[in-house]
């Protein structure tokens, strides 16, 4: 899919961009799974999400060590399909009870994968539903460093950087 090298940051699951200063800017990579023009919410007539490409944060159409930097803000709200789709849903997405877990322990093998020797994993998660013990528990990696950001303790932004091991 994607062969522009200037394109060395991913957005692996950007909906509608909402934390970029620059939600177009020229380093990055803004994928997501669905498409959704402006006006499919009348809550917020102007967001869209509106991704460059269309992908799979558990299944990514790119080479190994492609990324220098990969954003990964997946959905954190857990609901069935038969679940009415609220306002949070459709703002951000949702994972299925069925799958929920397998689906993060992929995206993040997926997001490592096409990360960098030496690149940035910023993870965000807004633990509404799963508390962010139980989802790094998930993940073959340690985060560097986090830090939430609302004083609920709900929303946690994470550093991980993939530091090869010396053979």
């Amino acid at each position: 899919m994607d062969g522009d090298p200037s394109k060395i940051i991913l957005d692996a699951c950007c909906g509608g961009r909402m934390f970029w200063f620059n939600k177009k800017h020229p380093s990055v990579l803004y994928v997501d799974i669905r498409q959704e023009p402006k006006g499919f919410m009348k809550v917020r007539p102007s967001f869209e999400v509106s991704p460059d490409e269309v992908a799979d944060y558990t299944n990514l159409p790119y080479p190994d060590r492609r990324f220098k930097m990969v954003v990964w803000d997946p959905p954190h709200t857990i609901r069935n399909e038969t679940q009415k789709r609220g306002v949070i849903e459709m703002r951000y997405g949702r994972l299925r009870p069925k799958d929920w877990e397998a689906n993060l322990e992929l995206g993040f093998k997926e997001c490592w994968r096409v990360l960098d020797d030496y690149g940035v994993l910023i993870f965000k998660w807004g633990a509404n539903d799963k508390k962010v013990g139980d989802i790094l528990k998930l993940f073959t990696e340690v985060p560097l460093f986090g830090h939430t950001t609302n004083n609920k303790g709900t929303t946690y932004w994470m550093c991980f950087m993939k530091i090869p091991i010396a053979a």
